[in-house]
């Protein structure tokens, strides 16, 4: 299998914002996902977030790097260019199952591409 080039991230805060003003927003158990296809970006783009309301800084970072693993594994082979997409942790995403993260996660996916 070759190996893929991981997706650009989105940092910026207005982007962010700009997502979820703009966004079509799917909640799955575990995760909430924003996408928007935007035409004049040529790639893809994916953010990942987690507020203080779900715990400290070590919640936090468990339930961004569950989230970028599955949205690693979801999106691997798709050519998505011109899309842009925020995984938004929720309060069970960290211990939940990982099988079950990665279900909801293609769920939504497959939602808001289609």
């Amino acid at each position: 299998m070759p190996l893929m080039t991981p997706p650009k991230r989105i940092t910026q805060r207005a982007d962010f914002l700009r997502l979820a003003a703009r966004g079509k927003k799917i909640a799955k158990p575990g995760v909430v996902l924003q996408a928007v296809r935007n035409g004049e970006a040529p790639e893809l783009r994916v953010g990942f977030t987690a507020t203080k309301k779900l715990g400290n800084a070590v919640i936090r970072n468990r339930t961004k790097r569950r989230l970028r693993e599955a949205a690693r594994l979801a999106l691997a082979g798709r050519d998505l260019p011109g899309v842009e997409l925020v995984l938004i942790g929720r309060q069970e995403t960290a211990a939940m199952e990982f099988a079950r993260l990665r279900a909801s996660v293609d769920a939504a996916l497959a939602e808001a591409l289609k």
